[in-house]
Parts: structure tokens; sequence; C-alpha cells
């Protein structure tokens, strides 16, 4: 009898050390948790040259008691306050309506760019980049669009500047939405112009019928009573070499990577066919990117939604892996900072109603990370 009990607990101990020896996939990188957030999904993140951190959540249907926040001894502070942080339709272009993206520019200001989201198409005023000064938390500058440059339906995603170019610096926007053909939109920070380049140009639109792979599924709009939709997103992330001479960018739905002349680009005057013979495809890559950062050894940094990973890629065509974990789970907005940390916003996306059959599948709380990098950001002013 206890021969026999004694040969079961052998097999039980044995049967135990088997399972915990069974592969698991491998982590590469030290992400430190910087934030974790119970409420709104965020999407953005920016460091400014001393180290604050402001985060952006849009109105995408979750309660948002405030758009931009700032962290604050690991607490969401409203910023610049609380009351702009209200969206008033009688006062669009003065409050904060739906925040996408909040970028530190190479002066150490704050600018954040408004969709405009949740008010009718065209309003006046509700789609705007609002630049803020850091020193006084004032607002120092907002620039709305008119409808030619920024028409129904465009989906203002994310910015960059080079604040050598002209009198006052240029931002460079994509518009992600289909709706509008896709594009790059150039803006001159000084006089409040802008204009609207590579509209429905290949580099800029979404692959047809693409089909990423995340979690180990096919993602793709799942609505009940709906057969299943592409995800079909234009040109999203962005990242201006670290000399300027060239601005990367890509369409979310693709795993292509696209570079064109900023000298064109930013010359209102060029033809569109001369800007589009500035355009280089780098290639498949591989995978699917949302945010993309660049550094001062003119290295490209890209998310990679579908392998919960950070990637280097440099000029050459080789790629590394910054980051690989499973706590990336939709790796969206990266902000190189000059602490020598990469911030990564990681938000579950992909787990939203709109992808699961109208069942919100997220998982609170949200997390903000950061992973050390060997370089700095690109700062060109």
């Amino acid at each position: 009898m206890y021969r026999l009990l004694a040969f079961s607990a052998l097999i039980l101990l044995c049967a135990a050390t088997v399972a915990q020896a069974q592969a698991q996939e491998w982590t590469i990188g030290e992400l430190e948790t910087v934030a974790t957030f119970d409420g709104p999904m965020p999407t953005g993140v920016t460091v400014s040259h001393d180290g604050r951190i402001f985060v952006n959540f849009p109105r995408w249907g979750d309660v948002v008691p405030a758009t931009v926040v700032e962290i604050v001894d690991g607490q969401a502070v409203p910023f610049p306050d609380a009351a702009i942080n209200q969206p008033d339709s009688t006062c669009p272009a003065e409050t904060f309506i739906s925040v996408q993206s909040v970028v530190v520019d190479p002066a150490n200001r704050l600018w954040i760019l408004d969709t405009g989201l949740g008010l009718p198409p065209g309003t006046p005023g509700a789609a705007k980049l609002v630049g803020v000064d850091l020193k006084t938390n004032g607002i120092f500058k907002t620039i709305s669009f008119p409808e030619s440059v920024v028409p129904p339906g465009t989906y203002l995603n994310d910015v960059r500047f080079d604040l050598r170019r002209g009198e006052g610096g240029i931002a460079f926007i994509t518009d992600s939405s289909p709706m509008t053909g896709n594009g790059i939109i150039v803006v001159d920070l000084a006089s409040g112009n802008s204009w609207r380049r590579l509209r429905g140009h290949a580099s800029v639109v979404p692959e047809p019928d693409f089909m990423p792979m995340v979690e180990g599924q096919p993602l793709m709009y799942r609505v009940p009573g709906y057969p299943p939709r592409h995800v079909l997103v234009g040109s999203d992330g962005l990242a201006l070499h670290s000399d300027g001479v060239r601005l990367f960018y890509r369409p979310l739905s693709s795993r292509r990577l696209y570079s064109v002349s900023v000298d064109a680009l930013a010359d209102a005057v060029v033809a569109d066919d001369s800007l589009a013979a500035t355009v280089v495809d780098h290639g498949d890559i591989g995978f699917a990117s949302d945010g993309l950062a660049a550094d001062d050894s003119g290295r490209v940094y890209l998310t990679n939604f579908e392998d919960n990973a950070i990637i280097i890629w440099s000029p050459d065509g080789s790629l590394e892996t910054l980051a690989h974990d499973q706590r990336l789970l939709w790796p969206d907005t990266i902000c190189l900072a000059a602490d020598g940390y990469l911030y990564i916003i990681a938000n579950q996306l992909h787990r939203g109603a709109g992808f699961q059959m109208g069942e919100d599948r997220r998982e609170r709380p949200y997390s903000l990370f950061r992973v050390p990098v060997d370089a700095g950001p690109v700062l060109l002013r």
C-alpha cells in the first residue's frame, strides 16, 4: 500500500515538473510600469525635456473626465485644467473635444491634436492643433483647420515637428480616415496656414483586404447582425529622420514602411506628381504598426501590434527587437524621451467591442510602460 502511494506521489511530482518545464514565449527588454489607468482608454503619451509626462484619452465611447492629463505622483491630473477638458459645442475652438495625440516639440512646448470627434462633422474650430507653453501651462497658439484641408470625415491622428523650417516651424499630421482619401497635412506654425499632401497616394491608403493577426486571431470589425469587415485605416504613425530630410510613415492597415522628402512635402508649390516621385517604399517589413518614433542615430522605432513588440528599423533595412512582452497588448503611441527611455501606451484596442461582436473584452488597467534605449530623441530646432 505504502509503495503504491509513494509511486503515485512520484508520478504526480514528475508531471508537475514537466508542466513547469514547458517552453514559454520569450520576453525581450525590461519593461517598467510608469502608470496604470482604470478609467477610459488612453492612446497618446509624450514626455517633456524635463520629465513631465502627458497622456490623452479620446472620446470614443468611454466616459472621459479629461481628454488630456499630466501624470503627477502616479495620478492623472486634468491638463492644463479641468474646465478646458469639458467640450463645449458653443465654443469648440476654446475647449478640448476629443484629443488623439499629445506631442512635446523640440522647443519643449506641448502640442495637443484635437480631432473634434463628437461634434457635427465640419464644426468650425473643433478640429485643431493647440500649443501650450510648459513654463506657464498657458495656451499660446490655437490653429484651426479649414474644411478644404480637413473635410468632414477626417481623423487627425499623429503629429511631428521641424522647427527649423519657416518663421516658426512646420508640423506634419496624418489623416488616417479612409473617408477622406488619407494623406499628410502640413501646418505652418507661424501663420497657421495648412495644406493637404499625398491625398489618396498608394503610400497613405490601407492595403485592400488587409488582415492582421492579433493574439492569434484575425482582426476584423465584428458587429452583431453584420458580416465581418476588414480594418482599413490609412496613414497613422510618422517619424522625422534625425537629419530632417525624410519623413517616415505607414498606414495602420499595411506591413510596408514609406518615407517622403520633407523639402517637397513642406513646399506647398511643389506639384503633387513631383512630390509623389520623392516617396520611397522601404518594403514589407513583416508586421503592422500603430505608433512610430525616431532617434538621433537615424533609426526608426515601430510598434508591432501583431506580436506585442517594439521593433527598431535601421536605414540598411535591418530589424532589431527592443521589447517583446505579453503585456504589450496593442502598443499604440511611443515617445522617445530625453531621459533615455522609450515610453509606450498599451491599450488593448483590439479587444474593444467593435472587434469582439459587441462585447468589450478590454481588461483594466491600461498601462504606460517604458524601456531603456541607447539614443536620444530627434530635436529639429
